[in-house]
């Protein structure tokens, strides 16, 4: 598993890392033997950095990873957590009295004294603007309660403001095949700046793995389900923002698109997708999420994909400009 530096941590992770917000079951059940067998499996592929969030099942993602580390010392695991969406989204709630409440709830969870990194979960736009949270932020390291701090965002804009602040490590944002926008400005800033930039939903919440049809339906309890219109979170979050079938039409046009050096070698559509982000200059890390053995084992053998070629990055992009960019490029 190649490895890269995590920005401003100065952090060495694998280059393929594992999302948990499945783990938290908000995606469908996931038993906690089944989490602790995706753990296992990652680990066992070389991962070395688990990102979660405190209201991923309301801490159950991170109390999972807590026990499962607790119960392997010195297991060498950066772990990334996230926090500021247990309130309502008001800039005003986003306060040093507020940042102690929940990272020592996270802290708990994690059953750590010093949380290696801490995201601001895709706060307000107006946070980033706010000297007074990265004073705050920056007093939580001073205090040891966290050892570095980044963000996630949804919107470009909101990257380059945080790339721009002097003590963010990371930049964690939505980057994939159906959503290029990060790759104009967010990228180059990050790598001048040496701040890390963290790609999630590298698989379009799954529509990049070639297996869905018009006709997939997921659980009730999947954000699949019940945000494609966004009224729980931002829709961006939910198959990248764009449409389901339309995005199950590109996907296969994708899976076209694979080297037939790759296909020959037993690599999948998904595993070519997280490849090719991971492969990205500028990108530190790529955090598929999985529910299963089978899946978080497919996600690590990503990183053994060779080199993909720059044809094959244009035509992903003229795929994207061709069906997404109108749709998704200026939203976020």
């Amino acid at each position: 598993m190649d490895t890269r530096t995590l920005g401003r941590t100065h952090r060495s992770v694998s280059a393929i890392a594992l999302g948990t917000w499945q783990l938290g079951a908000d995606w469908g059940t996931v038993t906690e033997s089944d989490a602790r067998a995706v753990l296992d499996a990652s680990v066992a592929a070389g991962v070395t950095l688990f990102d979660t969030a405190d209201v991923y099942g309301d801490g159950r993602s991170e109390q999972l990873i807590g026990g499962y580390l607790a119960d392997r010392p010195g297991h060498g695991i950066t772990v990334a957590t996230k926090m500021g969406r247990r309130e309502a989204q008001d800039a005003a709630n986003f306060t040093l009295a507020n940042f102690r409440d929940w990272t020592d709830r996270s802290r708990s969870n994690l059953r750590t004294d010093t949380l290696d990194l801490v995201q601001l979960h895709c706060p307000p736009t107006a946070v980033f603007s706010n000297d007074r949270v990265f004073d705050a932020l920056d007093s939580l390291v001073e205090d040891g309660a966290i050892a570095a701090y980044g963000v996630s965002v949804e919107t470009t804009d909101e990257a380059l403001m945080a790339i721009a602040r002097p003590n963010v490590a990371t930049v964690q944002i939505i980057l994939n095949a159906f959503r290029l926008k990060p790759l104009d400005a967010v990228l180059p800033a990050a790598k001048t700046a040496g701040v890390g930039i963290i790609a999630r939903v590298p698989l379009a919440s799954g529509l990049l793995s070639g297996t869905y049809t018009a006709q997939t339906t997921f659980a009730a309890n999947d954000h699949r389900s019940y945000n494609r219109d966004g009224s729980a979170f931002d829709v961006g979050e939910t198959f990248s923002g764009v449409d389901f079938e339309r995005g199950v039409a590109a996907a296969q046009e994708f899976a076209a698109l694979l080297p037939e050096e790759a296909a020959a070698s037993g690599f999948t559509t998904a595993q070519v997708a997280i490849a090719w982000v991971a492969q990205l200059d500028g990108v530190s890390a790529v955090i598929p999420g999985a529910r299963n053995v089978a899946q978080a084992e497919s996600n690590a053998g990503s990183g053994s994909v060779p080199q993909l070629s720059p044809a094959f990055t244009t035509a992903v992009t003229e795929l994207y400009d061709r069906e997404f960019r109108a749709a998704v490029h200026d939203r976020w």
